[in-house]
């Protein structure tokens, strides 16, 4: 099978039509896979190699977060190769998606990828994320594999104004601890914990959401 196959069915999978925003997304998604892969012979953005794998635990592991956050202003959180920021650019074209990574050859990459893909709601920024700085407060802060929650909250909590209460953090887990959950005190509390179904996946995933 090949991979623009098993990406039209690996979308069809899931539990959301992800097409509605945008019909070319699954030339995208192939292009922007094939850009990891090329990109993964020099600068080692992924320890998978396999565009097909890519798509499984990278992109769709990243889509299937979609109906559990909230735009239209979203910042994602030591970026690395895109994830989860890009996959939920290309499906939400509507939302502006802000992609903060310190690594400066993984920085380049997302700018190309950015650039070939013509993401005008993509916009990338090569820094530490404390350094990190916004106009207005995040609807949706996300990371994956970036730290664990206490320092997540942390080095992040400075994106929020003090008086909204919309803004929400998403921390993409694997399977998150209750040591690691009881790392988030007052006046941040753990509004929910949901599992993830993720299409052709049988690692379990989790999504964290944080409210302040």
């Amino acid at each position: 099978m090949n991979l623009s196959t098993q990406i039209a069915q690996n979308l069809q999978a899931l539990d959301f039509d992800i097409s509605a925003q945008r019909n070319d997304i699954h030339e995208l998604i192939h292009r922007y896979l094939l850009l990891i892969e090329k990109w993964n012979r020099i600068h080692n953005l992924t320890a998978i190699k396999n565009p097909a794998d890519m798509l499984i635990q990278h992109v769709m592991d990243s889509l299937a977060v979609i109906p559990h956050i909230t735009g239209p202003y979203i910042v994602d959180v030591g970026s690395g190769a895109g994830l989860p920021g890009l996959p939920i650019a290309l499906a939400k074209p509507d939302w502006q998606v802000d992609l903060v990574e310190s690594n400066q050859k993984k920085a380049s990459f997302l700018q190309q990828v950015r650039i070939e893909l013509a993401l005008d709601n993509v916009t990338v920024f090569p820094s530490r994320i404390e350094e990190f700085q916004v106009e207005k407060t995040a609807n949706t802060i996300i990371t994956r594999a970036f730290s664990n929650l206490g320092e997540f909250i942390q080095l992040t909590g400075h994106l929020a104004s003090h008086d909204n209460a919309e803004c929400r953090w998403a921390a993409m887990k694997a399977n998150c601890s209750d040591t690691e959950k009881a790392q988030i005190n007052a006046p941040y509390y753990i509004e929910a914990a949901i599992a993830l179904t993720v299409p052709n996946l049988a690692a379990s995933r989790e999504l964290i959401i944080i409210k302040k």
